[in-house]
């Protein structure tokens, strides 16, 4: 039966605050109803959806919290109700069978968060009342939705940070606004240089968290031993030269957005870590024997095909789907193309304020040579390209000649074939049976290809004892496309082929 009561607690100020919680266990219920009244929080309960029904009938609420499992139904009927009618609830649904499947599906269907059973009381607070923010957050991502097909303004938002009006970009933009609501963990594919740090910074800057910190994490850059001390923090003394207490990335995150990128690059030990400090909500820091909850909102990044990892044992299944609720892929340049103009004049602008001259007009001749060229490294690469135009001009208007070098044309050639016919690039038509069953799609083609190549190249390099020379000569390719090659696919060289300015020491092919 559906109960109304005020807070008890007099040292607690009472709020207008409404939250509806329905479970089926009155014992449990019980012990909701008193852990928000404490907080502060004006409490209804239902025992059924059909109370809840009765409940959402007669007046709107804060936030919703349901079990999964109900005697007439599941907690995700709510959620499915909220949702059509366009109601502001947020939704927390609990659950007893705290599997990443249910999660992943209750998340999917709209929840704000969900918490697994037995409770714990003080990450259940934590959760409502970062729910509970939410109705500017949800206002303010409402507004942005709205206005992602217009130009953006003056003011530097991080959404307007993300250049572009084209069809991809606006999809982009347009599920940024959708997924900050909740706090459902994203990740953000792409391409290197497509910008996907912008957009986990756009997700965090349209959620309520938006007051909260922000903590980029480049998981590639870390070294191991010191993964677990820099994620989680560490006590005085726990190892040599640990002089003082220091906070790891997840408590210097708290209350705000926690940007793990280049996931794909955590060794398979510190990925068992992480998936449980995401599952519990909570960490223990080096040297310490007292678990801390942590309220942090996970966005991760990736260049990586990580089912193709996961199925070749690289990256653990459970850490991937929990990570992987809801996805945004950042389309690469050449896929539009028509945002080129805007983003020139927007990187001028930038390079030429950093640089302390103003930015002069862009040549119609240069534009149609960026049009043609490659751009493999997406945005990064074409701002080195302005960068380098810039520092070269001598004139009122910005024009160069930009290489376009044999196996650039012979890049473009083939990044264009696999973008308009891939169905022809994996014959499979002329494949036995057999074989065709065998064959593996993958998502993303020129992703998988370059990881192909990267791994190739690699392979005849170290063969070679990193001689550029015998390499290109294996491979039947210019030392120009092997150079090419080593940049495009971030192949990292010996440091003995580096010569002190960081350039490769072209001594070393030329026999000196």
């Amino acid at each position: 039966m559906a109960t109304i009561a005020q807070p008890s607690n007099s040292n607690t100020p009472a709020t207008s605050t409404q939250i509806l919680v329905v479970d089926d266990e009155p014992d449990l219920r019980t012990l909701y109803e008193l852990t928000l009244l404490r907080e502060g929080y004006q409490v209804q309960t239902a025992g059924n959806l059909a109370e809840a029904w009765e409940q959402l009938k007669q007046r709107q609420f804060d936030a919703v919290i349901t079990d999964m499992r109900l005697p007439d139904g599941l907690g995700l009927e709510i959620l499915s109700y909220l949702s059509t009618a366009q109601r502001s609830e947020r939704c927390i649904v609990m659950t007893a069978y705290g599997s990443a499947e249910n999660a992943v599906e209750s998340l999917k269907a709209g929840a704000f968060d969900y918490l697994t059973k037995p409770v714990d009381l003080k990450q259940f607070r934590a959760v409502v009342a970062s729910a509970i923010q939410g109705p500017a957050g949800y206002k303010v991502a409402r507004a942005l939705a709205k206005t992602v097909g217009s130009a953006g303004g003056p003011h530097a938002s991080a959404l307007n940070r993300l250049v572009g009006e084209s069809e991809p970009m606006l999809a982009v933009k347009a599920r940024i606004a959708k997924v900050a609501r909740s706090m459902a963990p994203v990740l953000v594919r792409g391409e290197s240089g497509t910008g996907k740090e912008l957009v986990a910074q756009a997700i965090h800057a349209c959620s309520h968290r938006a007051s909260g910190p922000f903590v980029a994490v480049n998981c590639g850059a870390i070294p191991e031993n010191l993964l677990e001390a820099e994620f989680f923090g560490a006590k005085k003394g726990s190892y040599t030269g640990a002089m003082q207490d220091r906070e790891g990335y997840f408590q210097a995150a708290r209350h705000g957005t926690l940007f793990l990128d280049e996931i794909g690059d955590l060794p398979l030990a510190m990925q068992s870590k992480l998936l449980r400090a995401i599952q519990e909500r909570s960490i223990r820091a080096i040297g310490s024997t007292v678990e801390d909850t942590v309220d942090v909102r996970i966005v991760s990044a990736t260049h990586k095909d990580l089912s193709a990892d996961v199925q070749a044992g690289r990256f653990r299944q459970d850490l991937y789907y929990r990570l992987n609720v809801i996805e945004i892929a950042v389309p690469p340049l050449r896929h539009r193309r028509g945002d080129l103009p805007a983003l020139c004049t927007t990187l001028l602008d930038k390079i030429a304020r950093d640089s302390g001259l103003s930015a002069p007009a862009l040549s119609q001749h240069l534009l149609s040579q960026l049009e043609a060229h490659p751009l493999r490294g997406n945005v990064r690469e074409l701002e080195n390209l302005l960068h380098r135009a810039l520092a070269l001009n001598d004139g009122s208007e910005l024009d160069m000649e930009v290489d376009q070098t044999p196996e650039s044309a012979e890049t473009a050639a083939t990044i264009v074939k696999a973008d308009t016919a891939s169905a022809s690039a994996l014959p499979t038509h002329s494949l036995p049976p057999e074989q065709r069953a065998k064959l593996v799609i993958p998502d993303d083609l020129q992703a998988y290809l370059d990881t192909q190549e990267k791994a190739i190249l690699t392979q005849v390099l170290q063969e070679t004892q990193f001689n550029r020379t015998a390499a290109a000569a294996r491979l039947k390719l210019s030392l120009r496309q092997i150079r090419y090659r080593i940049a495009s696919l971030n192949i990292t060289m010996p440091a003995s082929e580096v010569s002190e300015d960081g350039l490769i020491d072209e001594s070393v092919e030329d026999g000196h």
